[in-house]
């Protein structure tokens, strides 16, 4: 797997050494390298093929990490880990204890900056140019920052803001039309101009102040040391434009990108991705969600699907492909999706906002002023709500109860299954709202396999008992109430337990919350959202209005950063799976 010239990099001041005329088969060994092992181990993939002559140059022209080189997300940071010494512990890549598939600061002096969400790489190499400057240090600052992340508000407003500075700043756009799913946008048309030739305006950074080159090949290592042992030598900010392939060196990647920006495993020689077995499987969270919303909105003219360049992750993809004049792909532009849907709720559509729930974090004054305060029946649909697994602290959507709660005119409602969430949107739809809602669902499969019922309305700020018993009552929120059944059949009396799925973290059922706290002494309940500010104390609180006395047990994530692992992992150091549920629940029997 290791041949001889990248076994021999420990580190970027060993790559220094090598003779120039070896680092093209060092870039097809460190291409091979990230094929064979994201195929075994899983991971991201296209982005990291795309830029592997970019960051042996980058490497090979500056002296990481004296100068500074700041990753834009860190799809494409595969590369740059190998090379700084983490090639022989590589294979832990985004499993639990291992390394993060993000670069991350705790775990190497060479990751200046952790990188999760997308466009925040200019203003941070900014921040650290200008610091660096008033010190009167020396150093070089470098932002890699594709063409899907630079459309986004904050990339630009970093722009803005370094043009008017003397920062040592190098902005490099790499270039290959597409994120995750291909890049949205003006902006994207304006580039495809500039790559072609054709471009008669004014070169837009050159406007902004930078010194500009470009655009060069990002596979011709030799071109790109050239243009960046030049850049080395230009003071203020510049702006190097480099077109890449993403996928490169993997026929399939190249020929599929959104495929393989994240394929799973697959064969590391001829490219196919690893059959799954043929079985009739209950559906994703997120299709559920885009079949749903596309059979809704054939019968209803108003309603409007968004996403901040997910559509593929979140399913809108099904709308987009079939009414396409009311689907929108607004690009990484959380701020503007949810403003966009605040616009069109006050002339009477029905927008449905479809968000990752760790990325509605961005837009939270957005929800809160153009949204919440103007009381617009705007439904948010966050995706991978509660833990996600393997890209770990930064997706994780732990938050979204505890942030959103507080939230005055806001519905929240986590469904407990596919039906549930089928007949939410349902509700969300029929003009009866007159107050925004969220609506939080998990990753991954659900539950049912014939999910596809006819619609039922559900009543506002209601509970449903699923499970009665004597002594002891859970309340849960959202898919979790699986776990919850689990723990109550491990038990050895669990005709002592009742179950409750509480459905709304806000309105809560505050009648049947009156008559659960009259009737069990202990109550436990149960969410994958963070236990701070959550359901849970949403039900404290409850108690504290009404001056219960009863014994509370609060279950869900505690007040840390989870880091990367599997679900079933992290729920066990979290204590929100079965057999710790199991064990709490044994406490009070």
């Amino acid at each position: 797997m290791i041949t001889d010239i990248l076994k021999s990099i420990h580190s970027p001041e060993e790559l220094r050494k090598l003779p120039i005329k070896q680092l093209p088969e060092l870039a097809k060994e460190l291409r091979q390298f990230i094929i064979q092992i994201v195929a075994a181990k899983e991971g991201h993939l296209g982005a990291s093929l795309g830029v592997v002559e970019l960051t042996i140059a980058l490497h090979y022209v500056f002296n990481t990490p004296k100068d500074l080189l700041v990753w834009d997300v860190g799809h494409q940071a595969y590369g740059h880990k190998i090379l700084t010494g983490r090639r022989d512990v590589f294979h832990t890549n985004r499993q639990i204890k291992g390394l993060s598939g993000f670069p991350k600061r705790e775990e190497s002096e060479f990751d200046t900056f952790g990188v999760g969400h997308s466009s925040t790489s200019i203003s941070a190499a900014l921040g650290m140019a200008i610091a660096n400057l008033l010190k009167g240090e020396n150093r070089h600052h470098i932002a890699v920052i594709g063409d899907a992340s630079i459309a986004s508000g904050m990339a630009f407003e970093g722009l803005n803001h370094a043009g008017v500075t003397k920062a040592n700043l190098l902005v490099i756009l790499n270039d290959n039309t597409i994120g995750i799913d291909p890049s949205v946008g003006a902006l994207k048309q304006y580039l495809t101009n500039v790559k072609k030739g054709t471009q008669k305006q004014d070169n837009i950074f050159e406007a902004l102040n930078f010194d500009y080159s470009g655009p060069i090949d990002g596979h011709d290592i030799f071109k790109i040391i050239s243009e960046l042992e030049r850049l080395k030598t230009v003071k203020g900010p510049k702006f190097l434009h480099v077109i890449t392939k993403k996928g490169k060196g993997l026929k399939q990647a190249e020929d599929n990108q959104v495929t393989y920006h994240a394929p799973g495993k697959f064969d590391a020689i001829t490219g196919e991705l690893s059959k799954k077995p043929d079985l009739k499987q209950p559906p994703k969270y997120q299709d559920v969600f885009g079949l749903t919303l596309v059979e809704l909105a054939k019968k209803n003219q108003k309603i409007i699907g968004i996403t901040p360049a997910m559509p593929t992750g979140s399913s809108l993809k099904y709308m987009m492909e079939q009414i396409p004049d009311r689907a929108f792909d607004v690009g990484i532009a959380e701020q503007h999706a949810v403003t966009l849907a605040a616009g069109m709720a006050t002339q009477g559509s029905v927008p449905f906002c479809n968000i990752y729930s760790t990325f509605l974090q961005r837009a939270y004054d957005q929800v809160i002023h153009d949204v919440a305060l103007q009381n617009l029946a705007v439904v948010f649909c966050l995706d991978r709500a509660g833990l996600v697994g393997q890209d770990g602290a930064t997706h994780h959507g732990v938050f979204d109860l505890a942030y959103l709660r507080c939230i005055p005119n806001l519905i929240i409602f986590a469904p407990r299954n596919e039906i549930e969430l089928r007949n939410i949107m349902y509700t969300a739809q029929l003009g009866k709202l007159s107050q925004p809602i969220a609506i939080r669902y998990p990753r991954g499969r659900g539950l049912i396999i014939d999910w596809q019922l006819d619609f039922k309305e559900i009543e506002i700020g209601t509970a449903i008992p699923l499970k009665k018993g004597s002594k002891i009552a859970i309340l849960s929120i959202g898919t979790i109430s699986k776990n919850c059944t689990e723990a109550i059949d491990l038990l050895e009396n669990p005709d002592t337990v009742s179950l409750y799925d509480m459905r709304f973290v806000k309105p809560l059922d505050e009648k049947l919350l009156h008559d659960i706290c009259a009737i069990y002494d202990t109550i436990i309940t149960v969410e994958d959202g963070c236990v701070n500010g959550g359901f849970g104390s949403a039900i404290l609180e409850f108690a504290s209005k009404h001056q219960y006395k009863n014994t509370f047990e609060l279950l869900g994530i505690p007040n840390t950063f989870i880091e990367h692992g599997t679900i079933e992992e992290l729920q066990r150091e979290c204590h929100i799976d079965p057999i710790s549920i199991s064990k709490c629940i044994t406490k009070y029997v």
